[in-house]
């Protein structure tokens, strides 16, 4: 790979991670201040950014499979069982993980997804279990356990329902890395992704319908951050880290994909004075290490993902 198109994929990744992480806090602060129901914001995140890549879809090189894929049935099948049970479930999952507790904690147990795909790997016998495999999976036991409890039995450093929700997202995380790969290289990765937005918040959309809000209280700051949660911390995250992968090894978009939870913990820290203990700050090392070992180029089995 050339040096200027490696930069280029380094800025894009690096981008696309702190968008995503700083949209979680983003988000906490409307659900907290403005009182932003979460189902509300999930289904208009979800199919504003979606539409908006679609358009974009239609003038890429994947411009001729934008409307065709949902005209091969098993397909069209495949892109509302993942719009439904991969992109809606794990945004809806962190999302009131965030709203439960805070962006920091619900991005990290988010994070633990690398190592429920090799659990689930080694369950179903596509994989044998490796030495860096057992290392990754007491690094995000250890590591959870210190960010969960900051040291102390006593009390979750969060509510239980954010651990349950956070745990959740990094199940329908790993759902979504496995199921997707297949649909992403035939159909590319803006329509695939774009379409299941859709879907996904449209899905939500019919229990929830996004009319029914109250905007009375809204400022032109609640408006901001709407749209700011919308454009870069949804469709901006997804959009440059897809376009990186162009420009580097998978390897090194989930390294790099580790500004993500960075950038939640920093801006929850200063920006909404969460509190964040010693002991947390040693879990959130710890997980970080284990996105290193899954990372390592060996290993053969894809556990980077797209949020």
């Amino acid at each position: 790979m050339e040096a200027k198109s490696r930069w280029k994929g380094f800025v894009l990744v690096i981008l696309g991670a702190f968008f995503w992480g700083v949209g979680g806090t983003v988000a906490q602060r409307l659900f907290q201040k403005d009182q932003i129901p979460v189902e509300w914001l999930v289904s208009v995140r979800l199919v504003l950014a979606g539409l908006i890549m679609i358009f974009i879809a239609m003038f890429t090189s994947s411009r001729n499979r934008t409307f065709r894929i949902w005209t091969h049935k098993k397909a069209a099948a495949q892109l509302i069982i993942f719009g439904v049970f991969g992109m809606l479930a794990v945004q809806f999952t962190y999302m009131a993980s965030i709203n439960d507790g805070n962006a920091a904690v619900a991005t990290l147990l988010q994070y633990l997804a690398p190592v429920y795909i090799i659990i689930y790997l080694a369950m179903t016998k596509a994989n044998r279990l490796k030495k860096n495999d057992l290392i990754a999976v007491c690094l995000a036991i250890i590591g959870t356990f210190l960010l969960l409890t900051n040291g102390s039995l006593q009390e979750l450093s969060v509510p239980f329902s954010a651990v349950i929700w956070g745990f959740l997202s990094g199940i329908a995380l790993m759902f979504y890395t496995l199921y997707a790969n297949p649909l992403l290289q035939k159909w590319g990765s803006l329509n695939v992704i774009g379409w299941a937005m859709i879907v996904g918040g449209a899905a939500l959309g019919l229990f929830y319908p996004p009319w029914n809000i109250d905007m009375s209280g809204w400022t032109g700051e609640t408006v901001f951050f709407l749209i700011f949660v919308i454009l870069f911390g949804t469709m901006f995250s997804f959009w440059f880290y897809l376009e990186s992968l162009k420009y580097l090894y998978p390897q090194e978009t989930s390294l790099l994909g580790s500004v993500e939870p960075l950038a939640a913990i920093v801006t929850s820290v200063v920006w909404l004075h969460i509190p964040f203990g010693l002991y947390q700050v040693m879990g959130t090392a710890l997980i970080l290490v284990m996105v290193v070992v899954v990372s390592m180029p060996e290993k053969k089995q894809a556990v980077q993902a797209v949020h």
